[in-house]
């Protein structure tokens, strides 16, 4: 158990905001930062609230999804969908569990003036 233990520290769960698919985008330099400190935002609380199943980590798995994230004006999540699943299912029922725990996200800049805003979030739990 302790060979497990002194193991735990290297695994880790990487994260970041791929690709934000919204219109009503003003398109300023201003906006832009705006926009880039809001994802950094969100980078970091998924960061701190994503956690690798205790399975996962037994059996050192790793994964990979994709999750297609709808928030409001508020930034509460009204909608998500795994559009790549890991295809382990210790990592896939892990996702919702997620997306709970960072509920609700930062608000959004008023430079994104749609009501809905979808962007897709990749999650990682890799070994490092």
């Amino acid at each position: 158990m302790s060979k497990l233990l002194g193991k735990l520290s290297i695994y880790v769960t990487a994260m970041m905001v791929l690709s934000f698919g919204m219109v009503g985008f003003t398109g300023t330099a201003h906006a832009a930062s705006d926009i880039r400190k809001w994802q950094t935002k969100i980078v970091k609380l998924v960061a701190r609230k994503q956690v690798y199943p205790r399975s996962a980590m037994r059996k050192e798995l790793e994964g990979r999804a994709k999750v297609r994230v709808s928030i409001d004006r508020t930034g509460a999540i009204v909608a998500h969908e795994i559009i790549v699943p890991t295809g382990l299912a210790v990592f896939d029922k892990e996702i919702p569990k997620l997306i709970k725990r960072i509920n609700p996200l930062p608000k959004p800049p008023a430079s994104l003036t749609d009501n809905q805003l979808s962007f897709v979030l990749p999650l990682s739990w890799v070994i490092r």
